[in-house]
């Protein structure tokens, strides 16, 4: 009896765990007045959201990201359409990116 409810909840965790669907693919268009290299922003995207890349072209992008040093790491998501949606300041640039990262994964499609 053990080994027959020890399988079915095996079982239940395994087909949880497939049944979850990847984040989807999300695009960002990185601000020309961002003073922060998207090099850098693409690293930590990288480490903390694969499923977020960095694009050149903005009528193909879902966000616009505005990236500023200025003494602390300032960040606003811009929705399509120019529509502020969210912002953070962080000391560190992994912890804006995963700011970030945390809301534009959070949105609905």
């Amino acid at each position: 009896m053990k080994k027959i409810l020890f399988g079915a909840v095996l079982l239940l965790l395994v087909g949880a765990g497939t049944m979850r669907a990847d984040p989807r693919q999300l695009k960002l268009f990185v601000s020309p007045t961002s003073n922060i290299p998207s090099a850098d922003i693409l690293k930590n995207l990288g480490e903390k959201c694969p499923n977020v890349s960095i694009t050149l072209d903005s009528k193909k992008s879902d966000y616009m990201l505005e990236a500023r040093w200025v003494g602390r790491f300032e960040f606003t998501v811009f929705r399509h359409g120019g529509e502020a949606a969210y912002a953070t300041q962080t000391s560190f640039l992994h912890n804006a990116v995963k700011d970030v990262c945390h809301y534009v994964n959070s949105q609905k499609e």
